[in-house]
């Protein structure tokens, strides 16, 4: 075709397209075109310029979308005809460090199928070699220190390439070509165990020493691709209990990573797996997934006690490969931190603070630019919803349904905090980052909030944070330096399931949780809002009772179990010797605020049963309660009544007398509770569908993490003719503040 027939054209990319091997195949798609020309990476998108025949370039842009690779997600952001340039074939240029408005953090990844077959392969140079990785895996988020994504950009920059590597790199043909962290044995990181008071090990002989010392009973705090896990023998009883004790994590129930080696066969023989299960257990992502357990599986009873499921998970690292079938069994993978912490990434942090619970550490000489700890998924009416962002599925771009004038920063809540940066019509929620009570966890959501503007070129020019003004992050936002705005909590919980799934009409959201400030100036938790993001009320509630103490009600499941028995006129003997002193409290209202909260609500129950009087964690009480209850129980009616002020209000006292009504089983007595709370619910919807003619339900807050009370309300919500909403992308807890935060603001804006 002489010169003169050709045109040019370019193609402006964006999505996911930097870290997932992009330009590599837009190279192999023009050379298998004959087309000349050039592609780049411009800030977070890939520019594309190409000459040729008109067809040709059709079909090529065509398949830049319909043949991405696999990880790939590109958005088409322009296509236009070009001015063809002298050009002798088709070339992989330097990256432009231009900002863009569609740039994407790609999250970290597994370890690919293709990688893992080397990684087992005596004849390949990197054969067990922790580190080895390719355009298609690997890590990204926690090595990325700007964008554009290049190796110059990464923690790996300190690690120079040898000759063969530097080969794979530079060669378009190579599935390594321009995958950033690539590593050998020769140029890349290594690892080094450190036992207390023993020499070092390194390479191959950390791998054997750790994978002896877990043998041993021992715990070894490992260095992965987003943090520490504490790991040991997901078997050995006494192991685990050390591990408790010196974590001070008496019940908290312990993640566990299987092997995958033997075709998930150890897996089946500890949990009750479904084709569900497996699929996002094998996705990308790699979980961590609550999945219901065997009863003679061959766990450690003491992994997860008093629970009905196990977090389980697949390794997702070569690392946690190479341990697991040197091992031969299944492995404790919990958080290495200080429980309330965030995960710890640096060596010498994670010495000085793990010394009194790890007997050893595995270490490695990779930087982690930033932490993120493992995401955790549970199956609620047949799909899996996010507990917890993380490795692997965050920082999670997510699309605003209103546009904002002004870029925003959501600081989100206190408790399973995750942040947000919002502008135009897009939001990037960040990885969980734990609790805001530690100093540890504030300087790590003042590092993730930096973060977040730098990788984006975004600068946040106003605040968002919680109405609470006790919360750490409002003292934070406060102390910034730019214009703050509260967002109500409960309506910060409707708006981000509106924002998930946003329509024009008004939707009734059930916001059910342990905690929240209201309006009127008392804890919220049983709530009903009418309306749409920017424009709820509240229109429904339960009973207000006190909370003994404040805060602390949220530990000692009794003092809710007493409050709600003093408030109905009912004794309870607690044995508590305390309740002499609250009951004085109780009577002149001294720290004792009011609440409605259906999660206080919960734990009152399980006090009342005899399940659980006094938490070691947040949710304790409630997760055994739904553990233990029966199936096919019957629901008291519970009081509704219209309260001066509009508001209707259920009444939960009638429930008292049954749940102290030992003649019935502590599992039934749990079942009665959940069949009253999802029949109380209904009831309340049928009531507003009478009054507002509005028959869209949504279910958020942190009470939904709850299968049983979930999947009941759907049922009974369903078969009366309500169409009803559920998390699928973002946590239903207070993880999905900081998004609902932003929805909420660009509603009124």
């Amino acid at each position: 075709m002489a010169a003169s027939d050709e045109v040019a054209r370019q193609w402006v990319l964006g999505g996911r397209v930097q870290g997932v091997g992009f330009r590599p195949f837009v190279y192999r798609l023009a050379q298998r075109h004959g087309l000349r020309g050039w592609v780049k990476n411009r800030g977070g998108e890939v520019v594309v310029t190409a000459q040729g025949a008109p067809d040709t370039l059709r079909r090529f842009g065509a398949a830049l979308l319909a043949e991405a690779p696999p990880l790939a997600r590109p958005e088409l952001i322009s296509a236009a005809p070009s001015v063809p340039e002298p050009a002798e074939d088709f070339r992989i240029r330097d990256s432009d460090p231009a900002r863009s408005a569609h740039a994407q953090v790609p999250p970290d990844y597994f370890a690919c199928d293709d990688c893992l077959t080397e990684l087992s392969d005596p004849n390949n140079r990197r054969y067990r070699y922790p580190f080895i990785n390719c355009t298609q895996c690997g890590p990204r988020y926690t090595l990325i220190e700007r964008l554009p994504y290049d190796r110059a950009n990464t923690s790996m920059a300190g690690f120079p390439l040898c000759r063969s590597c530097a080969a794979e790199y530079t060669d378009p043909a190579d599935r390594r070509f321009h995958a950033e962290p690539i590593a050998c044995p020769v140029c890349g990181p290594r690892l080094a165990y450190r036992p207390a008071g023993d020499r070092t090990n390194f390479g191959d002989d950390a791998l054997a020493a750790t994978v002896a010392a877990l043998r041993a009973g021992r715990i070894v705090a490992v260095k992965g691709i987003g943090g520490y896990h504490l790991i040991c023998d997901a078997s050995d009883a006494g192991a685990i209990a050390t591990l408790r004790q010196r974590k001070r994590r008496p019940d908290k129930p312990l993640a566990v990573m299987f092997p995958i080696n033997d075709d998930l066969a150890t897996l089946r023989r500890a949990v009750v797996l479904d084709d569900v299960h497996e699929t996002i257990l094998r996705d990308p992502i790699r979980p961590i997934v609550l999945v219901p357990k065997c009863p003679d599986g061959p766990l450690a009873p003491n992994i997860a006690p008093g629970n009905a499921e196990i977090g389980v998970m697949l390794p997702y690292s070569p690392l946690h490969h190479l341990l697991l079938t040197d091992f031969g069994g299944p492995l404790v993978a919990t958080s290495g931190n200080i429980s309330g912490e965030p995960v710890l990434t640096d060596n010498s942090d994670a010495e000085a603070r793990l010394a009194t619970i790890a007997d050893g550490f595995l270490h490695h000489d990779r930087t982690i630019v930033r932490p993120a700890d493992d995401p955790v998924y549970r199956m609620v009416a047949g799909k899996p919803r996010p507990l917890r962002l993380g490795r692997g599925n965050a920082p999670l771009d997510i699309d605003l349904p209103f546009p904002l004038p002004r870029p925003l920063l959501a600081l989100g809540g206190q408790l399973k905090n995750a942040i947000a940066l919002g502008w135009g019509h897009r939001a990037v929620v960040s990885p969980h980052l734990g609790d805001m009570g530690t100093p540890r966890g504030l300087a790590l959501l003042k590092q993730v909030a930096t973060d977040l503007q730098t990788l984006y070129g975004v600068t946040a020019e106003a605040i968002l944070c919680d109405a609470h003004p006790a919360y750490a992050t409002t003292h934070l936002a406060r102390q910034i330096g730019l214009p703050v705005s509260s967002i109500y909590h409960h309506e910060a919980h409707a708006s981000a399931l509106a924002g998930e799934s946003p329509h024009d009409r008004d939707r009734l959201v059930f916001a059910w949780d342990g905690a929240g400030l209201g309006r009127d100036g008392t804890i919220w938790g049983g709530e009903a809002l009418l309306g749409r993001p920017g424009h709820w009320r509240r229109v429904a509630t339960i009973r207000p009772f006190a909370l003994l103490g404040g805060d602390r009600a949220a530990r000692d499941p009794w003092r809710s179990a007493l409050s709600l028995c003093w408030e109905a006129g009912i004794d309870w003997n607690s044995n508590r010797p305390e309740a002499e002193l609250l009951r004085h409290a109780w009577t002149r209202n001294v720290n004792c605020p009011r609440t409605s909260s259906i999660g206080r609500l919960f734990d009152g129950a399980a006090a009342l049963l005899g399940v659980v009087e006094q938490a070691s964690f947040e949710g304790q009480a409630p997760g055994r309660l739904e553990a233990i209850a029966a199936d096919n129980a019957k629901a008291i009616a519970l009081p509704l009544a219209r309260r001066p002020d509009g508001i209707w209000q259920s009444d939960w006292s009638p429930l008292l007398q049954d749940l102290q009504d030992t003649t019935q089983s502590t599992a039934a007595r749990a079942g009665l509770f959940h069949e009253t709370l999802a029949e109380m619910l209904l009831s309340q919807a049928r009531a507003l569908r009478a009054e507002h003619g509005v028959s869209d339900l949504g279910l958020t807050g942190g009470v939904f993490q709850n299968r049983r009370l979930s999947e009941r309300v759907l049922a009974l919500a369903e078969r009366d003719g309500f169409t009803l909403h559920l998390s699928e992308r973002l946590p239903c807890n207070d993880a999905g503040l900081s998004f609902g935060q932003l929805v909420e603001a660009s509603a009124g804006l």
